[in-house]
């Protein structure tokens, strides 16, 4: 496993040929003001749902690859994840004519493995604690591509900062971003970014009560176990924070809220119904944590990461049914 020195926040420089690198695959997503009346706040919609394979994954995972050594990829790719990630690199990979093998946990949406079956890509499914193995261990027994970790990796962080640099372009006087928390590569990208150009912008992190590392970590001072529960919340939550990921947690992320699986529904309910949006659990985490007032005043964005949910669990949540 690389250690944490190896890791670094993307520079101006690297984003700026980041935004090159996905350019052609990757959508300038559109800024959507949220038709909610909240006193005090406008919120904003990153829609990052509306990307290729539906969820900003296809960023950083596009990026990646561009950056590293082509003679490592003859190997093949091999990546840990609960399905969006690995759908981008599954994407990215077939861009460069090289197998991928996608290691996602029982529980993670069926949607999302499918596609990746679709895509070409071998799957292999596991229990969560084998699955968090694999992504902490960075190698699966038999299989030999280079592993390319989902959140861990200077290019994916990168990747992901290209959605700040857009944000500041659409709208330079916001206020906080609200980033679902899986792994913190989105928060600590678009942080950056936030940091370097806007630094009073605030940086919220939202989590659910199936998991809440990132609080944890910030109450303790550095990463620590929690409980994880499987649930329709799939596309975020771990039992702990990286400790690669841990230096730049705390210096990117201001605030760790934790919104509850009615706050989601309610919000995924919102999106649908006044927008015609689609969210997964996690993506419409950010917009729950928005509207129970958690991301204080002024403008908002929220990040809409990504809209890949099962079909009969949106039903469920479209009927006023609980998925969970």
């Amino acid at each position: 496993m690389p250690a944490a020195s190896d890791l670094a926040l993307p520079t101006s420089e690297e984003v700026s040929a980041a935004r090159d690198n996905i350019r052609g695959s990757a959508v300038r997503t559109p800024l959507l003001r949220l038709s909610a009346a909240i006193p005090g706040v406008n919120v904003f919609l990153k829609l990052e749902n509306l990307q290729l394979l539906g969820s900003f994954k296809i960023r950083p995972a596009i990026n990646v690859l561009k950056v590293m050594d082509p003679e490592l990829l003859k190997r093949g790719v091999l990546t840990a994840s609960a399905g969006n990630f690995g759908l981008g690199l599954v994407f990215a990979a077939r861009q460069i004519g090289v197998p991928a093998t996608v290691v996602v946990p029982e529980g993670s949406a069926m949607t999302k493995a499918n596609a990746l079956a679709e895509l070409g890509a071998k799957v292999i499914r596991l229990p969560f604690d084998n699955w968090w193995s694999v992504l902490t261990n960075r190698r699966y027994p038999g299989e030999e591509g280079v592993f390319v970790h989902p959140v861990a990796e200077s290019g994916v962080m990168a990747g992901n900062a290209t959605i700040g640099a857009e944000i500041l372009e659409d709208l330079p006087d916001c206020d906080a971003v609200v980033v679902p928390f899986g792994g913190g590569g989105l928060a600590c990208g678009i942080g950056s970014v936030m940091r370097r150009l806007k630094p009073a912008v605030r940086m919220i992190v939202a989590e659910s009560e199936a998991a809440q590392p990132a609080a944890a970590a910030i109450a303790a001072g550095g990463p620590v176990r929690v409980r994880h529960l499987q649930s329709f919340v799939d596309g975020m939550g771990s039992s702990t924070v990286l400790d690669q990921m841990w230096p730049f947690i705390r210096d990117m992320v201001d605030q760790a809220t934790c919104v509850s699986f009615a706050q989601i529904t309610d919000a995924i309910r919102l999106l649908a119904g006044r927008h015609h949006v689609i969210a997964e659990a996690a993506g419409a985490a950010s917009v729950a944590a928005a509207m129970a007032g958690l991301a204080g005043t002024g403008n908002i964005i929220c990040i809409v990461s990504g809209g890949n949910i099962d079909l009969p669990k949106l039903g469920a949540i479209l009927n006023g049914q609980s998925p969970f």
